[in-house]
């Protein structure tokens, strides 16, 4: 009488759980990687408005066809419905005929995480 060994087919748990923790981890930074996605499009429609402002004010300070005095300024800016400050930091440059303007725009909603939203500069002229 002959015995034959019949080796099973299939897969240990030990290979079962190494492929759950391995798509697990997958899973893991999919999902990091849509949140992160999901607040940056939350915070773009204040980024643009930020923008808006940051442009109008160094726009205004262009019209006015003087060269602004060094230092810092804040103003506040309506958006959309929305009340952005904007902190305006005038530098000198070597050349006296130039300054050097900052716009800069934090986020105004703490719990969104605060931190800023825009910050612009430009060189000004005196003509």
């Amino acid at each position: 009488m002959r015995h034959t060994l019949t080796r099973q087919r299939g897969f240990t748990l030990v290979e079962i759980l190494v492929a759950l923790a391995i798509v697990a981890v997958a899973l893991s930074a999919g999902l990091q990687a849509t949140g992160a996605l999901t607040r940056m499009a939350e915070r773009q429609p204040q980024q643009w408005l930020a923008q808006l402002c940051a442009e109008n004010e160094l726009t205004r300070l262009r019209l006015l066809r003087q060269l602004p005095p060094v230092g810092e300024s804040s103003s506040s800016c309506e958006q959309a419905g929305q009340t952005l400050t904007i902190r305006l930091r005038v530098n000198p440059t070597p050349n006296p005929s130039f300054r050097r303007v900052e716009a800069a725009i934090d986020n105004p909603d703490p719990a969104a995480g605060g931190g800023r939203l825009l910050q612009l500069s430009t060189i000004m002229g005196r003509y």
